[in-house]
């Protein structure tokens, strides 16, 4: 489907891959922050060329081919930005999930030992010797001339996730290149992706749930990217900017149909749950207070 081959292109970069769609559709919307008084908009060129300038930033700070990159940041563009512009350089970029604690994410650097961390105000900080690069210095380097992308083998490291700690401590899982090449069999097989398509994807962007089915899945079929600002009201978001795809946890469908506020989004073709088990009840009514179905799927961290 969609043009697949059995297996990924040789040499290959997924941050070339997952920006493509730049090259074809430069002024189409590829990412909208929504907030209650409107949105940021980034078209595919605009943030191709944020990506590419962040690693040309990233790659003049000298450091090694698959170095670690420790990202400690929120739900903002700057996110995406730096995780594809790590990727870009050559880098391994390794998000983290903004509520763990100075021990928790100093534990976690310990054992990985990055060579820098990418740090937001207020997020806590590894006590580790690796160089701290602020926000206002990510922000800096996305108007540099663009870096050329790092080609290689497609099985070597691309980005490390943990995992949610389910299994008792929370692992470090390296996935290669290729994982964004293995996700297309979802297109068809759990989203029924289309470019057309507006996916708005209520998670943290440190989840492997909402940075593949949130942002870099819809970004390679060159899709639109939804992602609702915190403490911004979801549903009805969700309906004023048209979104077609709408995935979450099957908490915030529940939170949806207790509000009363499942309803009136005549744009939403379907719904996606992962992350844990969805109750039969829930998904009995969110069916019949919106008229669509819920798909779910299971993943794991260790295999995107």
């Amino acid at each position: 489907c969609h043009g697949m081959t059995a297996t990924c292109p040789a040499p290959f970069n997924l941050a070339a891959h997952v920006l493509a769609a730049a090259a074809q559709t430069p002024d189409k919307i590829a990412l909208e922050i929504l907030r209650a008084s409107g949105a940021e908009r980034w078209s595919y060129a605009r943030l191709q060329a944020a990506v590419r300038g962040t690693g040309t930033g990233l790659a003049a700070l000298g450091l090694a081919p698959g170095a670690r990159v420790l990202l400690r940041l929120g739900n903002s563009v700057d996110f995406p930005i730096a995780f594809l512009g790590a990727i870009a350089a050559g880098l391994v970029p390794v998000p983290t999930s903004t509520a763990l604690t100075a021990p928790e994410i100093t534990a976690m650097a310990r054992d990985l030992a990055p060579a820098l961390v990418i740090a937001a105000e207020g997020v806590a900080q590894p006590d580790h010797p690796a160089p701290v690069l602020t926000l206002d210095r990510l922000r800096a380097m996305r108007d540099l001339p663009p870096c050329d992308y790092v080609m290689g083998s497609p099985d070597r490291p691309g980005y490390i996730v943990f995992t949610s700690g389910s299994g008792g401590h929370p692992r470090a899982v390296v996935h290669a290149h290729r994982a964004i090449w293995a996700r297309r069999m979802m297109w068809d097989g759990w989203y029924h992706l289309r470019p057309d398509d507006r996916m708005l994807h209520a998670g943290a962007f440190n989840w492997t749930y909402t940075m593949g089915t949130g942002l870099m899945d819809p970004w390679a079929i060159g899709a639109t990217a939804l992602v609702v600002e915190p403490g911004a009201p979801l549903s009805l978001l969700m309906r004023r900017h048209d979104a077609t795809i709408f995935a979450a946890v099957p908490g915030v469908y529940r939170q949806l149909l207790a509000d009363g506020k499942a309803r009136d989004l005549p744009r939403l073709r379907h719904a996606l749950s992962a992350g844990e088990k969805l109750p039969d009840a829930t998904r009995a009514a969110w069916r019949a207070a919106t008229g669509v179905e819920i798909y779910e799927a299971l993943g794991m961290s260790e295999c995107s």
